[in-house]
């Protein structure tokens, strides 16, 4: 696969696992051109796990490592394109409280409970389009 091809298919698939909510990064640095070939065109392609079980992975990740922000991206974008809802999230985040500690597990309620707002009310909207 060419190196074009590559990124054409990390383009798409990054607005795949975003469910549309992410800008797609230009062209011409390194760091995310090879982001969209290798993360998104090789890795998120392949059909070893599910979407859902690879954002089920990737919110534990995620949590470990503190990272709101991110929680709050993947959990909106995980309900918004049906991979999870959001008593799976609920679910997920007590589980997540048991391995990785309270206080990270806390540090993720809040953008937790706004990323399952944020998919919620896209999910209306585009249910009345």
């Amino acid at each position: 696969m060419s190196t074009s091809s590559r990124r054409q298919q990390g383009e798409e698939k990054i607005k795949q696992v975003y469910a549309g909510d992410v800008v797609v990064p230009p062209e011409g640095y390194a760091f995310t051109d090879i982001m969209l070939e290798t993360l998104f065109a090789e890795v998120w392609t392949r059909d070893t796990l599910s979407m859902r079980d690879k954002r089920i992975l990737l919110l534990g990740m995620i949590a470990a490592q503190g990272e709101g922000m991110t929680f709050k991206i993947q959990t909106k974008a995980g309900i918004k394109n049906g991979e999870l809802t959001a008593e799976d999230v609920r679910e997920l985040h007590l589980f997540i409280a048991q391995y990785c500690g309270y206080p990270r597990a806390a540090a993720m309620l809040g953008p937790m409970e706004e990323g399952i707002a944020e998919a919620h009310k896209d999910n209306v909207a585009a249910a009345g389009e």
